[in-house]
């Protein structure tokens, strides 16, 4: 099949509710692709760490924002605001959060959210 479309609100291969966050995927023509729904109190240590276990994030992250900023603090120091609008890519050991007091909505086509 060369063109395969999917509707996240009514083809979702999986819908996650996580704190603070929903998390809906869909696959096509083989890659995932995630919707994420950030509430404004979103942050990963605090909502994400105790699910997984790990002291920090363990992902690569790819994504568009398209609602919100986020503000990333690597293990490193290094650290970036990104907000609707701006396309990012996030190496592994890494803690996230909501900024602003709104809601940020993201699309990502690398990573692994939650698991």
């Amino acid at each position: 099949m060369p063109i395969e479309v999917k509707n996240f609100s009514s083809q979702a291969d999986e819908v996650k509710e996580m704190p603070n966050a929903r998390v809906e995927s869909v696959s096509v023509l083989g890659g995932r692709v995630m919707k994420l729904t950030l509430e404004p109190e979103w942050k990963w240590s605090r909502d994400i760490q105790p699910i997984v276990g790990t002291p920090s994030c363990q992902a690569t992250h790819t994504g568009i924002i398209v609602e919100g900023s986020i503000h990333c603090v690597c293990d490193d120091g290094s650290e970036a605001t990104y907000s609707a609008g701006d396309a990012y890519a996030i190496s592994p050991h890494h803690d996230a959060w909501c900024v602003g007091g709104t809601r940020a909505v993201v699309y990502e086509f690398a990573g692994v959210w939650g698991e």
